[in-house]
């Protein structure tokens, strides 16, 4: 069917809510932001993203992203695009816009799939350039707002995969397989570990250093994201 193509989940971009979906059913999906001469497929209102920013085009059944030419540029899994040149879109990409202000998924499964978090508004990431966070590998903690807090053995094994693959998807079978290596693989060679386990998990770490000190973005059946903009280690 037309509509399972492909589609893209915003994960930050006003005026969006995040975990809108937009199905890329169409032969071309112009991204940009809206004006009084265009309004793009995807349109967004935010100034650093330009009219006519990337397009992305079904081409022999895949997805093709191509950079217009935009001000500011697009980046895919933290790789800056050049413009004009096609992109070949992969399952779980991450593209970026407008510094970091605009994120979206990209996925070839048009499902009823959403994005789970707690939406980051743009004014409170200008008014806080930078969070006040350092981490400590070695000695397993954080600090935050100048207080030291001790990392657990799987918080810190969250923490360092997601931080390894900051602002990219990293899959639950991926978390599952470094945060509990001690477990043996169940069927399908995945590890056996419930989404009550992972999902309680997440919950400490924001809980316990604060929920805008590790953003993490859940997608639904895919795995989580760690937007890494306002972290500095």
């Amino acid at each position: 069917m037309e509509e399972d193509f492909a589609c893209l989940y915003v994960i930050r971009g006003e005026p969006y809510r995040p975990g809108t979906c937009v199905s890329l059913s169409e032969d071309e999906t112009l991204v940009g932001r809206v004006s009084n001469q265009l309004t793009p497929d995807l349109a967004f209102t935010n100034a650093f993203i330009s009219r006519q920013h990337f397009t992305i085009r079904k081409e022999q059944d895949k997805a093709v992203l191509y950079d217009l030419g935009s001000r500011h540029g697009t980046e895919v899994n933290g790789e800056r695009l050049t413009p004009h040149q096609p992109y070949l879109l992969n399952n779980f990409d991450i593209i970026t816009l407008a510094k970091g202000m605009t994120v979206l998924h990209f996925s070839y499964m048009f499902a009823d799939q959403t994005l789970e978090m707690e939406p980051l508004s743009i004014t409170r990431r200008l008014e806080v350039p930078e969070l006040p966070l350092t981490i400590h590998w070695e000695k397993r903690e954080c600090v935050v707002d100048g207080k030291r807090i001790p990392m657990s053995e799987k918080e810190y094994l969250l923490i360092r995969v997601l931080h390894e693959n900051a602002n990219q998807l990293v899959t639950l079978q991926e978390i599952k397989s470094r945060v509990w290596p001690e477990r043996l693989p169940g069927v399908k060679g995945v590890s056996n570990v419930s989404f009550d386990e992972l999902n309680a998990l997440i919950y400490r770490v924001r809980k316990k250093y604060g929920k805008d000190t590790f953003l993490i973005s859940a997608v639904r059946g895919n795995g989580y994201v760690l937007e890494s903009e306002l972290i500095s280690s």
